[in-house]
């Protein structure tokens, strides 16, 4: 019985958990309207319809940006634990920030005068 009693809100939980969840799948499908209009149908994504084959080539420019961004983006992520940090790591964990700053600053000025971030 004392088993029962253990596992009896985990039950609950997932009964509950199970009929939201459906309620939820089965909500849009009644509530949604059924003829959207043209506006709803047209292509948003990109800002203009498909007009080639999807298997198309890209200009390399959109995968070389889609990467400095993802590669800057990542690096500036690691100043939020320093922040946290901040009072505790001394002036060695300044410096070292700075440096790392530093380098980062370096490659940014680089690919800018190479004209990696220009889209024209």
């Amino acid at each position: 019985m004392s088993v029962l009693n253990a596992y009896l809100p985990l039950v609950i939980f997932i009964a509950i958990a199970t009929v939201l969840s459906g309620a939820l799948l089965v909500a849009p499908f009644l509530l949604a309207p059924k003829a959207p209009d043209a506006e709803k149908l047209s292509a948003y994504e990109c800002g203009f319809n498909a007009f080639d084959d999807a298997r198309m080539k890209f200009d390399v420019r959109f995968y070389l940006v889609s990467l400095l961004f993802i590669i800057f983006d990542l690096e500036v992520a690691f100043l939020f634990p320093w922040a946290v940090a901040f009072r505790t790591i001394g002036v060695f964990g300044f410096w070292s920030m700075m440096l790392f700053l530093g380098v980062l600053t370096v490659g940014f000025v680089y690919e800018w005068k190479k004209g990696a971030l220009e889209w024209d």
